[in-house]
């Protein structure tokens, strides 16, 4: 019998079921999209049960398109975004509310006097900066705003989770809670150097202990399904950004990558100890048979969603592909830059009360020079979280390994190697995120015994090397610091 992995790749926009073979080789995918909500400016909901329905959709077509049955999947991996919270009754499962994404701004201002009084506690006890980012501020503004929710938490009735805790109970026909640490890592209430909850975070963010998940390691047996009709069981489970990084074979001390998706995520595996950073995020990779390895990560909150923005927002383009043509119709952005802090701006700068700038126009500024500025930008603002990262970790990165939607994009790959000095490698096969939790699924299932024994990606991959002079690149980058300037509020 033919024996495949099943990655759930929950992500921001969409829902992924990708079926792997013993060989981490893709049989078959399947996706399905669903909605963004939008319920004011700064606002980022996402409802719950269409998740859900779009995970199963997704499986359904991945299943669908080799024809193979439930019997022929050996393991299942859950990734997915990450900070989205969703707070559930514990006895029926219905959410309480729509889920608050990732990217929404609504706790901005509270997280601001959170971080006046504890931000030194959180950054020494999470390895985060305190930011409406996470999933803690989020999970506070439920309770107190969504009637009696506060009530119902203290009884015990409530339950919370990351997308991971959510699908898996529900995979689990409401029978499990539970997430991994790095997820739990994104939350605000967990103790990285203790791998525990934290009392005091707790109490900082008002959230009772009860509604916590278990935490489970992210490589291993984490629970049982039979929602394809029959016992499977989930062995992996991830962070989509700490899925990426192993789905890179970035298992060794140094080793980074960045993923261009609806934000840049830049993570560097720092070993069995986390890195202590005044402007980036320490957080917990992975724990695999017992061990638990950290990583240094900068996030950007905006850059694939800049693209999105033109489309949907703007109406100036009709398909994210287009872009790159666009781009490399005119020979230069004539002076227009793009601050796109449409939902503040995260590392290195951390202002969540920023607001997309832009500046350069004039008479002749086009639709083109907005679209090629917006791609710039993606460069730029990855630039800044490269050369704090390098500073942070004493650790010199000589080439780039990228993964994501965005990296088809050849103009806003060559404009990153041009900017950045170096070399961007992008792998033929781009896809990280779901081929790492099918890692962490084989490994826990014993098909693969110990990380050294991961398959390689291919070593087939695109290479962009700088062209730009140096001079040029000082130009570009300058102006590039003038209109972060005007952006910064603070």
């Amino acid at each position: 019998m033919r024996q495949f992995i099943l990655a759930l790749d929950e992500g921001t926009t969409s829902a992924r079921a990708i079926l792997y073979d013993e060989e981490a080789k893709v049989i078959s995918v399947g996706q399905h999209e669903f909605k963004q909500i939008y319920p004011h400016p700064g606002w980022v909901e996402h409802n719950p049960e269409e998740i859900w329905q779009a995970q199963q959709t997704a499986i359904r077509e991945a299943l669908q398109y080799t024809k193979t049955c439930s019997a022929e999947i050996k393991c299942m991996g859950i990734t997915n975004q990450r900070e989205t919270t969703v707070v559930w009754d514990k006895k029926t499962g219905i959410p309480v509310t729509n889920a608050i994404v990732w990217q929404c701004r609504r706790t901005a201002e509270e997280v601001e006097e959170v971080k006046k009084q504890y931000g030194e506690t959180i950054k020494y006890k999470t390895g985060l900066i305190p930011d409406s980012y996470f999933s803690a501020p989020k999970v506070k503004w439920i309770l107190d705003n969504i009637p009696d929710a506060r009530v119902s938490a203290e009884r015990g009735e409530l339950i919370l989770g990351t997308i991971d805790t959510y699908l898996i109970y529900r995979l689990t026909n409401g029978q499990t809670h539970v997430t991994d640490p790095s997820n739990a890592s994104r939350t605000l209430l967990y103790n990285i150097k203790k791998n525990a909850w934290d009392s005091d975070l707790l109490e900082i963010f008002s959230v009772p202990e009860s509604m916590l998940p278990e935490v489970k390691p992210s490589s291993g047996l984490i629970a049982y399904t039979d929602i394809l009709g029959e016992t499977i069981p989930i062995m992996g489970c991830a962070g989509d950004q700490q899925a990426a990084l192993i789905g890179h074979n970035a298992i060794h001390l140094g080793d980074s990558k960045c993923t261009y998706g609806t934000g840049n995520f830049l993570l560097m595996n720092t070993g069995k100890q986390p890195v202590n950073s005044q402007k980036l995020l320490s957080t917990i990779a992975w724990n695999i048979q017992g061990e638990t390895i950290y990583a240094l990560e900068g996030s950007i909150f905006t850059t694939g969603a800049a693209i999105q923005w033109l489309r949907d927002g703007l109406g100036i383009i009709n398909t994210a592909k287009e872009t790159e043509t666009i781009a490399q119709s005119i020979q230069d952005n004539q002076g227009v830059y793009i601050v796109p802090a449409l939902t503040g701006l995260g590392a290195p700068h951390w202002d969540q009360l920023a607001r997309g700038t832009i500046i350069g126009l004039t008479r002749g500024t086009t639709r083109a020079h907005i679209i090629r500025a917006t791609l710039e930008s993606i460069a730029y603002q990855t630039k800044d979280l490269i050369e704090t990262m390098q500073q942070d970790s004493q650790t010199s990165i000589k080439k780039l390994r990228v993964d994501g939607g965005a990296t088809q994009n050849n103009f806003l790959m060559q404009f990153q190697a041009d900017i950045l000095g170096i070399t961007i490698t992008r792998p033929k096969a781009i896809e990280a995120t779901a081929r790492g939790v099918a890692y962490l699924a084989g490994l826990g299932e014993g098909i693969w015994m110990n990380p050294e024994e991961l398959p390689t990606l291919s070593i087939e991959s695109d290479d962009f090397t700088p062209k730009k002079s140096e001079q040029e690149r000082e130009r570009l980058i300058k102006g590039w610091k003038e209109a972060l300037e005007k952006t910064l509020t603070h």
